[in-house]
């Protein structure tokens, strides 16, 4: 007759099979690995452990066994099994990554599992578990640009500068336009939100006209200074600067980081700007929106407020975007930088030699 092992645990080896045991995100067959041990570090038999927890004498005899043989780690991993090494799936696997990440199909800009399986010969749902291995997404794209600017490095210095060691006896103000905001009326009521279905809104929409926001945020405390205008000229941008002198103290300088648009660089407005001596103009490298704040909260005011918003008129839309900005001054915060310049900088240097590798298309 044979006899089940007698099982002895310490105290920490206890510990971890309780936590594996009553584990909310612990895989099912170590939780009932660790109650197997537990039941029979207690005594009881394989019979009444097997009956207990709705398995069989076998299933509990063969953990039992791989716990008193190897401890914690018998019972975690499942043993190697045998059979021949998948040298086939290997290959295909290989070719599945290589032809995914360095062609094309003839009449598409990217693979689906099926176009790529049936190409290679094998079935899609191989190239499916392949791709997620190897964290591949075809299907989806980033965009992005490597600035070309040649005083790229200068500026990048100047503004993060500004952001990590903001100068004393000033303001640092992050300015934009973000233009052509659309006042968006839906052809159809919105159904509400409730347990098991997603809030909607019809995929067309009516037209009703646009507006310009004028905004800055400063830099420490966060207060935001903005208005809507019907266009985007430098007339509006002066019109803007004026808002921003009136609403600061007028004793202290004021750094505006914006970026390269030609409306900034207007011959009124540096004229505007020789006049007004306390303001400061920083200017972003060329394609390096990402470098000025002001985007960021942009993306929140589009995201939380625009996108999903209804608005039969331009006055709707511009009194939306007005109280989304009181709310935002009556608890006002602002968005703290980290990187370094040079961190930045080796980045940009990584991406610039990886593009050089790429060939023309």
């Amino acid at each position: 007759m044979r006899v089940a092992p007698t099982l002895v645990v310490t105290d920490e080896q206890r510990k971890i099979l309780e936590n594996w045991a009553r584990g909310r995100s612990t895989p099912l067959r170590l939780v009932q690995r660790a109650l197997i041990v537990l039941r029979a570090v207690s005594g009881c038999s394989n019979k009444d452990i097997a009956s207990e927890l709705g398995t069989d004498r076998q299933t509990v005899g063969r953990w039992r066994r791989r716990f008193a043989q190897h401890g914690l780690a018998g019972i975690e991993k499942d043993a190697p099994r045998g059979g021949r090494k998948p040298t086939a799936r290997d290959q295909i696997a290989a070719r599945i990554v290589t032809v995914t990440t360095q062609q094309k199909p003839p009449a598409a800009t990217h693979w689906s599992t099926r176009s790529l399986a049936q190409h290679l010969g094998t079935n899609h749902a191989m190239v499916h578990r392949v791709w997620q291995a190897n964290q591949l997404k075809p299907h989806l794209c980033k965009t992005f640009k490597v600035s070309n600017d040649p005083c790229f490095a200068e500026k990048l210095r100047d503004v993060v500068g500004l952001y990590l060691n903001p100068p004393a006896h000033a303001l640092v103000l992050c300015a934009d336009e973000k233009s052509q905001i659309q006042a968006l009326d839906r052809t159809q009521k919105s159904l509400p939100l409730y347990p098991g279905r997603l809030g909607t809104l019809t995929h067309d929409y009516k037209r009703n006209g646009t507006t310009t926001l004028f905004a800055a945020i400063e830099l420490v405390a966060g207060k935001l200074i903005g208005t809507c205008l019907p266009k985007h000229r430098h007339q509006e941008w002066i019109r803007f600067l004026e808002l921003i002198d009136t609403q600061t103290p007028a004793t202290l300088d004021l750094h505006l980081i914006v970026d390269n648009y030609a409306t900034h660089k207007h011959p009124r407005v540096k004229k505007w700007l020789q006049r007004h001596p306390r303001f400061h103009v920083h200017f972003t490298p060329t394609s390096s929106s990402w470098l000025n704040l002001i985007e960021r909260w942009f993306r929140d005011l589009t995201d939380k407020r625009i996108r999903r918003g209804v608005f039969r008129n331009v006055p709707e839309l511009i009194t939306a975007i007005e109280t989304y900005m009181a709310a935002h001054n009556a608890a006002p915060h602002s968005f703290q930088w980290t990187a370094k310049a040079n961190e930045i900088l080796a980045k940009v240097r990584r991406a610039k030699a990886v593009l050089d590798k790429v060939p023309s298309a």
